[in-house]
């Protein structure tokens, strides 16, 4: 129950604890001291709580990080020659990260047919019109 306290040893406890304070002031006694309990489980699991948050932020940002990393390689090895120009890298580097996102390669066609329909027309619309085209 206790560890190694067995039930002789705690009987003589709560017989010596009833002798010293009284059997009035015993009851308070013993919840003063469920609430102190009761407050350090919670306190330990709000800290608890706490780092594993932080330990879940942290590998998130290890993530992206990461995921940056594999986007700009991908950039500098689909531009030509192996590095990007000045007046492409911006262009390169927001299409590798749009197509990353997408989940397709950057070098394949811009256009899938969910993206051929045009974007001003409302799906009901587009729809009459037969977009997007049977594939």
């Amino acid at each position: 129950m206790f560890g190694s306290i067995g039930m002789p040893e705690l009987i003589i406890i709560l017989v010596i604890a009833l002798i010293i304070f009284g059997p009035r002031k015993l009851p308070e006694l013993g919840r003063s001291l469920g609430r102190s309990i009761g407050e350090f489980k919670r306190a330990s699991n709000e800290l608890r709580n706490t780092l594993e948050e932080e330990i879940r932020v942290e590998e998130q940002r290890d993530q992206r990080a990461a995921i940056r990393a594999e986007q700009d390689s991908a950039v500098a090895a689909a531009a030509p020659g192996g590095r990007a120009s000045e007046s492409d890298s911006g262009r390169a580097k927001r299409a590798a990260i749009q197509a990353a996102l997408r989940g397709r390669d950057p070098r394949r066609s811009r256009t899938s047919s969910a993206e051929a329909r045009p974007p001003y027309l409302p799906l009901s619309r587009a729809a009459a019109r037969g977009w997007p085209p049977n594939v």
